[in-house]
């Protein structure tokens, strides 16, 4: 009997909760001819996180980007800034320009200004429906779709036409409905499932993406490169099946 309950629990920590700590870096080449290293971090969820600070330091420290893009979902709740803490100084110590877009779970957080100011304070810049020129491109950041927090239109007013554009939004599945030219959208939210048990996504609508079968890793879309992370941290549940955690290194 006890060397059943063991034999279970073995069993569950090695398909349910090693792929939350067992990190993948994914190595991405998309050609855009900028040779520039971006490091795509995203779903940090920091209430169900097995992913220390230092491991992302080290990570950092060893890739040495040359930006950092975070696309969304840091917290979940007002208390939860002193979690995020360690890992906002981790990418402030790092000297790596920094810019982030919120998400769906960030809109949690009451008010919302509580998780964009822990992150400014640590040179985590938030790009809410705006554009900022980075004189090799631009990078469009454009607020949470999921709790309608986006404007398009307002993300691209006036964009410099001639240089290639990066966009961040936390669900990628916004693209479907954009018909502004860009190069390349970085984004999260899917989670690459977390769950990744056959037709268990069938039983609820997750967007035109996943009916589509993209749901993570890079994908040319429309004429336009799409790369969606797996994320860090879990969604509702802090396992994972079939799915590590992911930091991204796109090399473009």
């Amino acid at each position: 009997m006890l060397y059943g309950v063991i034999g279970v629990l073995l069993l569950w920590y090695m398909f349910f909760i090693l792929p939350t700590q067992w990190l993948k870096i994914e190595r991405v080449h998309i050609p855009l001819g900028l040779n520039k290293k971006v490091l795509h971090l995203s779903d940090l969820h920091v209430e169900r996180l097995r992913i220390s600070p230092k491991k992302i330091n080290r990570i950092i420290k060893r890739e040495k980007p040359d930006i950092i893009l975070f696309t969304g979902d840091f917290m979940e709740r007002a208390s939860s800034k002193s979690l995020l803490e360690p890992y906002s100084k981790i990418l402030k110590q790092s000297a790596v320009p920094c810019y982030a877009v919120l998400g769906n779970k960030d809109y949690s957080v009451q008010p919302v200004e509580i998780c964009i100011n822990s992150l400014a304070e640590n040179k985590i810049q938030v790009l809410r429906n705006e554009w900022i020129d980075l004189e090799d491109f631009v990078l469009v950041g454009i607020d949470d779709y999921c709790t309608n927090h986006h404007n398009v239109n307002l993300s691209f007013h006036h964009i410099p036409k001639e240089k290639p554009s990066i966009v961040m939004c936390h669900d990628p599945n916004l693209i479907e409905y954009m018909d502004q030219p860009f190069t390349l959208m970085v984004s999260g939210h899917l989670h690459g499932k977390q769950i990744n048990i056959p037709f268990l996504f069938g039983a609820k609508f997750q967007g035109p993406l996943m009916n589509q079968g993209i749901y993570k890793a890079l994908h040319i879309h429309k004429g336009r490169y799409l790369y969606i992370s797996k994320g860090l941290g879990q969604s509702r549940y802090n396992i994972r099946f079939g799915v590590r955690s992911e930091v991204s290194v796109l090399n473009l």
